[in-house]
Formats: C-alpha cells, sequence, structure tokens
C-alpha cells in the first residue's frame, strides 16, 4: 500500500514537451489539453482486465496522478487479457495494484503513483479517493459501483462506468450535477445473484475489454481537459462477436424520485446501510474473499508468518502474507485483515479456515 504519491517528473522541458507532441497535435486538445490533465488526478478501481487498459491509456497519456485500487493478487487466468502483468507476476502472486504500479512507474516515470491493496468499502472509500478529481470503474462488483456512485454524487466529481463480459461490454459517463442520470437512475437495484453473466459462467474476450476501457480512457481525457462539449452522452452498447453498436441516449433519463440524486439523496452503499457480504467468490476461479467486519484492522503479518510457520509454505512481504497448505488451499492475508482463499468456492470452508487462522 502506498500512502503517499511516488514522485512525478513532469516539468515542462523539451523532453516532456516532445514525448506528448502527437497528442498536443491533435487541434482540439492542444498544449491546454495538456496542460490541464498533467494537473488532475484520477483514481483507478479495480486494476483488472478494464482498469489495465485506462491505468495504460491515462498514464501514457501524462496525466499527473493516478491512483490504482484493487483487491486481487496477479494470477495465470489473468494474464490473457489484463495487460499489465506478466509471468513473474502470477507466479509470486503480486497484488494487481503494486504490480500496475511497478510497470506504470517504468512505462512513465513523469506521473506520480499511489497504490492500494485493498478492497474499496463505506469504511475507507472517503480517504482512498480524497484525491481523486475523477474515478474509473474497472470493477466486477455492483456493490461498488453503487458505492461510487453514492461518493460521485455526494462530491459532485464524475465516474465513468464499464462493464465486459463474453464479446460484449457497456459504459456511461456519470456527471453529477449537470443534469444527467446517475447508475441509480438507469439501474434502480442491484441484479440478484445469479442473474447476469460472470467472466467465470461465460468467458471474456480480450478485445471487448480493451475497447470499452478505450471509449473509459478517452472520456477521462476528455473531462479531465476540460473538453465536456466532447463526451458521447449515452450509454453505449457494444458487441464484438456479432459487430454491433447501439447508442442510448440519456440525457433525459435522470429519475426525479432516485434516492442518490434525486431530492432524497440517500446514500445506502455509502453509509454502510448496503455493505457487501463477509465473503465473496471472486471472477474467474475458485477463490473466496472473507473481509473483516472492521476495516481499520492493522494486522502484524511477520507475527502471524512465524505462528503459521509449522502449518505449510510461509510467504512474507511487506504488502501480504501468503500461507500454502498441502492440501491445495492457498491463504493470502492482506495488513487490513483481507483475505483471500483459494483453492475452493465454499464461502463456510473459507470463513472456517478465516477463524481458525486469524479468529472472529
Amino acid at each position: 500500500m502506498t500512502d503517499s504519491f511516488t514522485e512525478g517528473a513532469a516539468d515542462g522541458n523539451a523532453r516532456y514537451a516532445d514525448r506528448y507532441a502527437r497528442q498536443t497535435r491533435f487541434a482540439p486538445f492542444g498544449v491546454e489539453g495538456q496542460a490541464r490533465l498533467s494537473a488532475k488526478t484520477a483514481a483507478i478501481v479495480g486494476v483488472g482486465a478494464l482498469g489495465c487498459v485506462s491505468a495504460n491509456h491515462l498514464s501514457r497519456a501524462g496525466i499527473g496522478r493516478l491512483i490504482l485500487i484493487d483487491r486481487d493478487v496477479v494470477e495465470p487466468t489473468n494474464l490473457q487479457r489484463q495487460l499489465l502483468y506478466d509471468e513473474s507476476d502470477a507466479a509470486q502472486g503480486t497484488p494487481k495494484a503494486v504490480a500496475a504500479a511497478r510497470r506504470l512507474s517504468a512505462i512513465n516515470g513523469d506521473v506520480a503513483y499511489k497504490s492500494y491493496a485493498v478492497d474499496l468499502n463505506a469504511g475507507n472509500v472517503e480517504t482512498l479517493l480524497a484525491d481523486a478529481d475523477l474515478v474509473v470503474d474497472g470493477t466486477d462488483s455492483f456493490g461498488i459501483r453503487y458505492l461510487l456512485n453514492e461518493w460521485s454524487v455526494k462530491h459532485g466529481k464524475p465516474w465513468i462506468y464499464g462493464a465486459a463480459v463474453g464479446a460484449s461490454g457497456m459504459t456511461m459517463t456519470i456527471r453529477p450535477g449537470t443534469g444527467g442520470p446517475c447508475l441509480r437512475c438507469l439501474f434502480p437495484q442491484p441484479p440478484r445473484g445469479g442473474t447476469l453473466d460472470t467472466c467465470e459462467t461465460a468467458g471474456v474476450l480480450g478485445p471487448i475489454v480493451d475497447l470499452i476501457a478505450s471509449v473509459q480512457s478517452m472520456e477521462a481525457i476528455k473531462l479531465l481537459a476540460g473538453h465536456e462539449e466532447a463526451l458521447h452522452g449515452a450509454l453505449l452498447q457494444t458487441d464484438l462477436w456479432h459487430t454491433g453498436w447501439q447508442q442510448l441516449g440519456i440525457a433525459g433519463a435522470r429519475r426525479l424520485d432516485c434516492p442518490v440524486c434525486g431530492g432524497e439523496r440517500r446514500f445506502e452503499w455509502l453509509d454502510g446501510d448496503a455493505a457487501e457480504p463477509l465473503t465473496a467468490s471472486l471472477c474467474g476461479r475458485r477463490t473466496v474473499q472473507v473481509s473483516p467486519a472492521a476495516s481499520d484492522a492493522s494486522l502484524d503479518l511477520p507475527l502471524l508468518a512465524a505462528r503459521w510457520a509449522p502449518l505449510g509454505r510461509i510467504e512474507l512481504h511487506d504488502y501480504l502474507l501468503r500461507l500454502r497448505r498441502d492440501d491445495g488451499i492457498a491463504f493470502a492475508l492482506f495488513p487490513d485483515g483481507r483475505a483471500l482463499v483459494s483453492g475452493t468456492d465454499d464461502p463456510v470452508r473459507a470463513r472456517r479456515l478465516y477463524a481458525e487462522l486469524i479468529g472472529e
């Protein structure tokens, strides 16, 4: 976890100007757009398939500061579509936020980075996003999207929704205070479990991820460079397998009775009234996340490593402690008390193991 931005090197010198020459030559963007972009901060929540592409584009474009938030670690199944990671990241089980910041720092040292290997939730969202001018959605959780939506409306800051599964995807830019809808206007209730395809049930092809995240990145660049007039203003949907586009106008889609952006301004997710469950199965493999009831835990990982030494193979890093057992179970523990239990899709078993190793 990084609590302060790494040092950026942008200084307006000839090297800096030459680096961004091709995009400043695009007349609607220009030198002025570059200057605005380099003064802004974006947060990417979920540095998986969508988040890797968005982070890559914004870093290479020369955004000033980039906040990377992801609860997961790199695994071999990610490498087919998550473009910032390689086989060594997967072999080591490096947290995605850490691996992404490391790779992006090598791509563009002009940008300052913060990385958080944590689960975004109602208890930490205000702190983690405090510096953000804009948020790009790279998650696969409607609960987190509803949380981001409420944070956005509360603070009057934009966020860019995106989703991709199979060969289709959609994206929408939400700008509170402009008369347009928020996410809750279009999706009043989160979908019931099992009603939507996931990357586990339907798979996902890499090009649809690239396309949706590239649209998200372009919207972010327009907003941060001060060109709101160029936003697409729609819910964009596309299917690359059947090669079809659908652009749904949302100009009149705001609901006056929306509990979030309407008169009530009720923030159920932000206030913790609609918190996600203690356990959650992660997309794409047999892994269950177990989160503590309190989000402010700070565990002594070296102490736990010593205690767990007789139980299996131990890997201790600054950002996590991992126990690999002979029965195929791997238990990765983060300093905030969150754990990823790999080798099972049974939340009861995962919770029981958590209680055995950590306590309730």
